[in-house]
């Protein structure tokens, strides 16, 4: 009886010791979900254009630049003479605020303070580093930023929600070259 009780315990332990299976990923078979998001994103996108569009369209004070990375613009003051634009590591100091496309303020030049940054070495939204590339010290423009190239889906998680275009009013005041370029 005593090898019996022996036997049948090693034996629990033996077939309680076994490792479940492993369970086998997923598969989805066709790109639906893929294919879905790429429409949902498109119409988003030509929404935000189409409204844009209506801004510019209505603004009869204001002359508008289409940017060639998607987004457009306008000058309140442009430097003429050949003066530098921002490269690469290129220190820039500027003032900023960011509106919605209704005009309302979300950040105020104010509560953001005078900003340094880095060109192309620090995070900033993909649209304002764009912008900053074309700007000249000493100039102010006005951006219109579809959401893919302002905070996108996750926002700014903090005042900026999902897919919000953006108005942002920036002057670049310097640029202090990076030493290396010279």
């Amino acid at each position: 009886m005593k090898q019996l009780t022996i036997f049948l315990f090693i034996s629990l332990i033996f077939f309680s010791c076994k490792s479940p299976e492993a369970r086998l990923p997923e598969t989805v078979s066709s790109g639906s979900f893929y294919k879905e998001s790429i429409e949902r994103n498109k119409k988003l996108n030509e929404r935000e254009h189409k409204r844009i569009k209506q801004i510019i369209d209505n603004d009869s004070e204001n002359e508008y630049i289409a940017s060639e990375s998607g987004f457009w613009y306008y000058y309140h003051n442009k430097v003429e003479q050949d003066t530098i634009t921002a490269d690469f590591g290129d220190v820039l100091n500027f003032n900023y605020n960011i509106k919605d496309l209704d005009g309302n303020l979300i950040y105020s030049e104010e509560e953001l303070g005078p900003q340094s940054y880095a060109m192309d070495q620090e995070e900033i939204f993909t649209g304002l580093r764009e912008g900053l590339k074309l700007m000249k010290p000493s100039e102010t423009i006005t951006f219109f930023f579809p959401s893919q190239k302002a905070y996108g889906y996750y926002g700014d998680t903090k005042k900026i929600g999902t897919n919000i275009p953006l108005i942002c009013k920036v002057t670049l005041n310097t640029i202090t070259q990076n030493k290396d370029d010279e």
